[in-house]
């Protein structure tokens, strides 16, 4: 790993690297915020997965997240978005939603996106081995979160492997990837037409089909420009509804924001609660 920058920041440190990704194939960058105790002992770790057109700097700088995590002891770790560099293939007409900064967190099985587009295997396999080896990380206490398509990540990463993540929370999500016009056109580029190799990426196809799913948080503001095309939550608490008739009670709680949209002012309202939400599941 090379260390490209350092900042004391709440007691802690705020750091960046880059290292030589073996699942994507390329040098990736990501950032991670140590808190000051650190020091002393291993500590539980909350993964954050950002949106469209974000690297793994935007929650850094925007959202506020350190103060919590110094206080609650929290390592957090912030992944990019997509691989990037030199050969990594990017939409044809540079469009946001899809290529860098969009890979919508899948193990892609398309040209040309195959070789390098691995951010799942990456975030749940790769990027945590190497954590373990250099930080104070402990495995057993691991979080996940996200925004928008960070936020699909973070719910479909959770709900596939709940022996990862003790808790999963999400702002602003793509609730169903399959009912997303974004989703719809990542999906198809990355995996191909056949829409079932699309469930594997689909929280709400997941949650569907489960058997049970970690505790999830997900806020949402009713303000949100993309809140009825593209991120449908409403799908997904109809979906718990009916597992809870069922008479699998899921532990999942949906709360709606007036006025907020879909920006990191939402986030930075709130992240401290969602920190707060993490430290409940972790202690």
């Amino acid at each position: 790993m090379k260390e490209l920058s350092a900042y004391h920041c709440f007691g802690g440190q705020q750091r960046r690297f880059s290292h030589t990704s073996s699942s994507l194939n390329c040098d990736m960058t990501f950032s991670v915020f140590l808190p000051p105790q650190a020091k002393q002992q291993k500590l539980p770790v909350l993964y954050w997965l950002s949106g469209l057109t974000c690297n793994d700097e935007n929650f850094v700088l925007k959202a506020g997240a350190q103060r919590y995590a110094s206080k609650q002891g929290f390592i957090l770790v912030m992944p990019d978005t997509s691989p990037r560099g030199e050969g990594v293939p990017d939409a044809a007409d540079g469009a946001y939603d899809l290529g860098l900064g969009a890979s919508f967190y899948v193990n892609a099985t398309q040209e040309p996106w195959a070789e390098h587009y691995r951010m799942y295997d990456y975030i749940v396999n790769e990027l945590p081995a190497l954590l373990a080896e250099h930080f104070p990380v402990d495995p057993a206490r691991a979080s996940i979160a996200g925004h928008s398509m960070g936020g699909h990540g973070a719910l479909t990463l959770g709900l596939r492997n709940p022996q990862l993540y003790t808790s999963v929370s999400a702002f602003s999500p793509i609730c169903s990837s399959i009912n997303s016009p974004w989703g719809q056109k990542a999906l198809a580029s990355y995996l191909g037409e056949n829409k079932n190799d699309w469930l594997p990426y689909d929280a709400l196809a997941l949650l569907e089909n489960s058997q049970h799913c970690p505790p999830i948080l997900i806020d949402q503001g009713e303000a949100d420009e993309f809140l009825s095309e593209q991120l449908h939550p409403e799908l997904f608490e109809q979906a718990c509804e009916k597992k809870s008739r069922e008479g699998t009670p899921y532990p999942v709680t949906l709360r709606r924001h007036p006025g907020y949209d879909h920006s990191y002012f939402f986030i930075a309202t709130f992240i401290g609660e969602h920190i707060a939400f993490h430290a409940q599941h972790l202690a």
